[in-house]
């Protein structure tokens, strides 16, 4: 039998805050060695979304493959229970090796919900669709739909239920208007407070939902700031005031 998921009455954040165990053995190597983290590291959740924001290779989806090794979702994508992916091979571990040496507060502690990560969306959409069908119940089929409408009804179907989210880089097969979709749904749950979101993101319209907690990864660690103050915005910004001028900065180097 079984058993059913206990709902709260608290509005999100669940996830209160992160830190380093204070037995925890720390390396000198990836994932221990990134410039914003040691034994020190504390992040703290108080609003329902919080984004992530940073260049590539500073660690934005190994700490959210950390909470999600924290919550018990599979490194590859999904919830609790699912094996989407096949294991036996090579798999980057570094989100589990970092999970495993932080301590998560809650209140309360829920950890039902998802981990979505785009190079794995087909594996996990074939996964449920099989599922349903092995369960005699009508599949969600969500591989039936484009790449960008399987994300945004997938999203839609999933973010309607109490939970924790994890989302990594979504906007990566989305189109403007697909993302601004996407940006409504975020702020229904920002103002219901009704699932916590956590979101690694380069996409400048995804970072402007209203009220949400923006942190940028810098070599000082993550810090809080705002949608003009991102590279990401300033480099969209230039690029639409003067498309000519900055491809001709750009080819030049001078960005």
């Amino acid at each position: 039998m079984m058993r059913k998921t206990r709902l709260t009455n608290l509005p999100a954040p669940y996830l209160k805050r992160l830190s380093v165990k204070d037995d925890a053995t720390l390396g000198d190597q990836y994932p221990f060695n990134l410039p914003w983290f040691d034994k020190d590291f504390v992040l703290d959740f108080g609003t329902p979304l919080t984004i992530i924001v940073g260049e590539n290779g500073t660690g934005k989806s190994t700490l959210i493959e950390a909470v999600a090794a924290l919550c018990g979702f599979d490194e590859a994508g999904g919830g609790k229970g699912y094996m989407p992916v096949d294991h036996s091979r090579a798999v980057d571990r570094s989100g589990a090796l970092l999970g495993a040496a932080l301590r998560a507060a809650w209140l309360p502690k829920v950890t039902t919900g998802w981990f979505f990560r785009a190079e794995s969306f087909f594996s996990v959409a074939r996964y449920l669709d099989e599922a349903a069908r092995d369960a005699y119940a009508a599949p969600p089929d969500f591989l039936s739909w484009s790449h960008g409408e399987g994300f945004v009804r997938f999203f839609e179907e999933r973010m309607s239920r109490q939970g924790l989210y994890l989302l990594d880089e979504p906007e990566s097969a989305l189109s403007p208007n697909r993302q601004l979709e996407l940006l409504r749904l975020l702020h229904r749950v920002q103002q219901s407070a009704s699932a916590q979101i956590i979101m690694a993101t380069h996409s400048p319209i995804l970072m402007a939902v209203p009220g949400a907690r923006l942190l940028e990864i810098t070599r000082g660690g993550l810090v809080e700031t705002r949608l003009e103050e991102t590279r990401h915005f300033k480099l969209y910004r230039d690029f639409a005031s003067d498309p000519g001028d900055f491809i001709q900065r750009a080819l030049s180097e001078e960005i």
